[in-house]
């Protein structure tokens, strides 16, 4: 007899012991769509319903059927987690939507699926719009010649130094690879240099190309530059929603402290970092959401100082969410030292000016 229990959408144990197939799937692709349908408005605790629901759904039924859980969930903003990990790492047909379009799937679970499974999951990572350093590096590293020229082709993709040289390398006689990495504006001086000294004459040609567009067309990179500069695109990509109700569960229970936000920060969970920073650091939600992404840091400076929290704590914060992707490693560094000159009395003083605590 089964021991799986019911919920208020589906029945497991009659499941369980239903002979049709295509019923079980049926029932899943509802599910899956319901969800799409309300997924805006659902609480937390609905969320954690579909999600325990659906994960145990993928289990009993047929491959299109996942596919098409996954195609319903792939680009929802507030999916649930444990069933998008699950879908993630599943075969490619099922995967796919997930890997290329899923903006619940952290840096880690990326980083996990590229180092356990093949070619295809890792050239529908490439495929995603915002792609880190953490990841393009595996990626490179271990992907074959069409996920490394997908990796260069795409504009939206961080390369680190140590990326970037490695395509270089790799790039040998493969002119389509030379020319993807020719098309890039992020490429340091050095890398130009080992690119040109490897290049064919057709590619050194477009490297060295004023790159000038024509009718004043802003070229792709340019626009995906821009729009990673915009809070407004990285406000879109996270379920905050979610994530304060979990910080608020915590305050009214164990409590929130500098180790919860320094673990939030760790885990990449930023909408929860931002949550727990707004709460410690006695400011608006709104506010800690544009000042945990804004190049400008002063006002995250000032806050997490009068906060007194450490500056290790303020270190990794700068590498989570759009931080990755809006700073360099030259940039944290300046700004770590502008966190230790900050006086904590000052910036105690300047955020009570904020609040109109004070005249």
């Amino acid at each position: 007899m089964s021991n799986m229990p019911n919920t208020e959408l589906v029945n497991f144990e009659a499941l369980a012991n239903e002979p049709n197939m295509a019923r079980r799937n049926e029932l899943a692709c509802n599910v899956a769509t319901l969800f799409s349908l309300t997924s805006e408005k659902c609480s937390d605790e609905q969320i954690e319903v579909y999600d325990s629901v659906l994960v145990r759904l993928s289990d009993m039924v047929e491959t299109q059927a996942r596919a098409f859980i996954a195609g319903r969930l792939a680009s929802l903003r507030r999916a649930p987690e444990e069933t998008i990990r699950r879908l993630a790492g599943d075969e490619i047909a099922v995967a796919r939507p997930v890997l290329e379009k899923s903006t619940v799937l952290r840096d880690s679970d990326l980083v996990e699926i590229v180092m356990t499974r093949g070619d295809d999951h890792k050239l529908a990572i490439a495929a995603r719009e915002i792609l880190s350093e953490m990841v393009t590096d595996v990626l490179v590293e271990t992907g074959n010649l069409v996920v490394r020229r997908t990796v260069a082709r795409n504009d939206g993709a961080s390369l680190s130094s140590a990326g970037a040289l490695a395509l270089i390398t790799a790039s040998g006689l493969d002119e389509d690879l030379q020319m993807a990495l020719a098309d890039r504006d992020d490429l340091d001086e050095q890398a130009v240099s080992t690119l040109a000294a490897l290049a064919s004459e057709r590619v050194r040609a477009r490297l060295f190309d004023a790159g000038t567009s024509e009718g004043g067309e802003v070229p792709r990179a340019a626009r995906v530059a821009a729009q990673k500069l915009s809070n407004e695109f990285w406000l879109g990509r996270y379920d905050f929603e979610t994530a304060i109700g979990r910080v608020y569960a915590l305050a009214r229970g164990p409590g929130l402290d500098e180790a919860t936000l320094l673990r939030f920060a760790e885990e990449d969970r930023f909408p929860e970092a931002v949550a727990t920073f707004a709460i410690i650091g006695d400011i608006g939600i709104e506010e800690a959401k544009h000042w945990m992404m804004r190049t400008d840091t002063d006002p995250f400076l000032i806050v997490a100082k009068a906060s007194d929290l450490a500056p290790s704590t303020v270190e990794k914060l700068l590498t989570v969410g759009p931080w990755r992707y809006r700073l360099r490693a030259q940039d944290r560094a300046r700004i770590l030292v502008r966190y230790r000159e900050i006086k904590p009395h000052s910036a105690r003083l300047l955020l009570s000016q904020w609040h109109g605590r004070v005249a």
